[in-house]
């Protein structure tokens, strides 16, 4: 499980790409401190396993569901990704509850300057919108924020000045695509209520 609070931007070292899979590597600084084969990295929103490591990167395989879901088929070496994690024991969740596990691609079709903060605005599936609620919570790219508003075909987010230095959201430009993962209490709220029977005198079982 993570927060949604980033950590450190890494950079891609290598991408080895199968037929339908592709094994990464990232450098990264901060996160390397106390690294173990086995970890969940949070890579741009996609929990991912380290499978090997050494003092400055680390390696995970990107499996072919992941592939499709996700906007890893156009990474390329040299991009910087959002990294994070697992969530300890001990530690404070300052975002919100983001398991990694990426709901499908938002594209960005709006960017503005708001005071201090940037406004972005992502078109996204209905599928992904229905589970999306004003002043509540979405990771994008991996990162916990707070919807400022949604209609029927899109959503935005306001990023301050301590999330604009800390992450790439801000560095991408309209037309560029992102990971997004709903809030999992929304998720577990749907499936609740798509199981929900109405109960009536005609299907009242004695």
């Amino acid at each position: 499980m993570f927060t949604g609070i980033i950590e450190e931007i890494g950079k891609v070292k290598s991408i080895v790409r199968q037929s339908n899979s592709i094994k990464l590597t990232v450098s990264a600084k901060k996160i390397m401190s106390d690294m173990h084969i086995g970890d969940s990295i949070s890579t741009n929103g996609i929990c991912l396993t380290v499978t090997t490591f050494d003092t400055d990167s680390f390696t995970v395989d990107v499996m072919p569901a992941t592939m499709m879901m996700t906007n890893f088929k156009n990474l390329k070496l040299n991009d910087e990704v959002n990294l994070e994690r697992a969530l300890a024991a001990s530690g404070r969740l300052g975002g919100h509850i983001v398991s990694g596990h990426i709901d499908g691609i938002g594209t960005i079709i709006k960017k503005y300057n708001d005071d201090k903060a940037i406004r972005m605005s992502f078109s996204t599936t209905p599928e992904i919108l229905e589970l999306i609620v004003k002043k509540g919570s979405i990771a994008i790219d991996g990162i916990s924020l707070t919807v400022t508003d949604v209609n029927s075909t899109s959503f935005s987010v306001s990023i301050i000045e301590h999330t604009q230095g800390e992450t790439t959201l801000t560095s991408k430009k309209i037309g560029d695509t992102v990971n997004l993962e709903n809030d999992v209490i929304g998720k577990y709220v749907q499936k609740m209520f798509a199981g929900t029977r109405v109960v009536t005198s005609d299907n009242i079982v004695d």
